[in-house]
């Protein structure tokens, strides 16, 4: 199958990749920057491509005439509350862009990533725990008003113009890569500094819980949800969850590998915010009952599988030195 992934040079991108090639898929990746050297050896061909360049966008789309469309193309909810219009350029006009040319090249199935930063607190008070598909969304952030947005436009372009548009909130994700600006980044730089340094200085608190969730887990739920059966979908965005600990049950489970690595807690008031208005763990029913959806991946299976490669990335020099 022709394949093509917007925003691939991003921390799932590297993953995702590497599944879709080794499976035989043709393959074109893309993203505004040149690919990264983790990316170097994954496979597939390599475009650069902006997608808040509507025409770019559409002759890429011309050129490579794809079935199937995974859009990872954002700027996550650190970075895009120091840059929204950035944000919104991305997220909002990117996904317009890249929703415009699947509908005029005829693109059979469009993968969507959402985010649980749609969420926000509700006007009757504190969401519900856990969340399900279906509340009000009052997200905090840019990047959760633009993904708010882009689920809104997936579906009316279902509706509207037949783009088999899906897609998945996802929880905060985990892998040995470096993460883009996110607000759950303190979870994996719980990981990586523990190993590198003997520790880390989180900037949530001790008590702070989210979902959170594995990226192999995430990268099987795109596939999994990518080749359902449209007749199977009650929906076009579906939560899915893994595990939802706080921030010293991280802690704990990285002791058990790492037994000397020290922990502390500073909030970083703006961040932290941004973390409570999230749900604390997610009700993914539909997505178990229409897809089969399950995660493989325990807060200490992750924790056991992470580690090593943690330690191999840093001995080959793939984890940067600072953050």
């Amino acid at each position: 199958m022709k394949i093509l992934i917007t925003g691939a040079g991003g921390q799932i991108g590297h993953d995702l990749i590497g599944a879709l090639v080794a499976a035989g898929h043709d393959l074109t990746s893309t993203d505004l920057a040149p690919r990264p050297p983790s990316h170097a050896h994954a496979g597939g061909t390599w475009h650069r491509l902006d997608v808040t360049d509507a025409v770019a966008v559409r002759d890429l789309f011309y050129e490579v005439q794809p079935e199937l469309v995974f859009h990872l193309a954002a700027i996550l909810s650190a970075r895009g509350e120091q840059d929204p219009k950035l944000a919104y350029d991305v997220n909002q006009t990117g996904t317009w862009n890249v929703l415009e040319a699947c509908r005029k090249g005829k693109v059979a199935r469009l993968v969507f990533t959402s985010s649980i930063a749609v969420f926000g607190p509700t006007p009757s008070g504190p969401l519900p725990d856990p969340t399900p598909d279906d509340v009000p969304l009052h997200p905090t952030t840019m990047y959760g008003v633009t993904k708010v947005s882009g689920e809104l436009l997936c579906s009316y372009y279902r509706q509207r113009h037949g783009v088999d548009c899906r897609g998945v909130r996802f929880p905060g994700l985990i892998s040995a890569a470096m993460p883009g600006g996110g607000s759950s980044d303190y979870a994996l730089f719980m990981y990586v500094d523990a190993v590198r340094k003997g520790g880390y200085e989180a900037f949530a608190r001790a008590d702070t819980r989210i979902p959170l969730m594995y990226m192999p887990d995430a990268v099987r739920a795109l596939l999994e949800l990518a080749f359902a059966a449209r007749g199977r979908l009650s929906r076009a965005i579906y939560n899915i969850a893994a595990f939802s600990p706080r921030a010293d049950q991280i802690a704990s489970s990285v002791q058990r590998v790492v037994p000397d690595a020290k922990f502390s807690y500073s909030p970083d008031p703006a961040r932290q915010a941004i973390l409570d208005s999230w749900p604390k763990s997610l009700d993914d029913s539909a997505a178990r009952r229409d897809w089969a959806w399950q995660p493989k991946y325990d807060l200490d299976g992750m924790t056991d599988d992470l580690i090593p490669r943690i330690k191999r990335m840093l001995e080959l020099g793939a984890i940067l030195s600072s953050h």
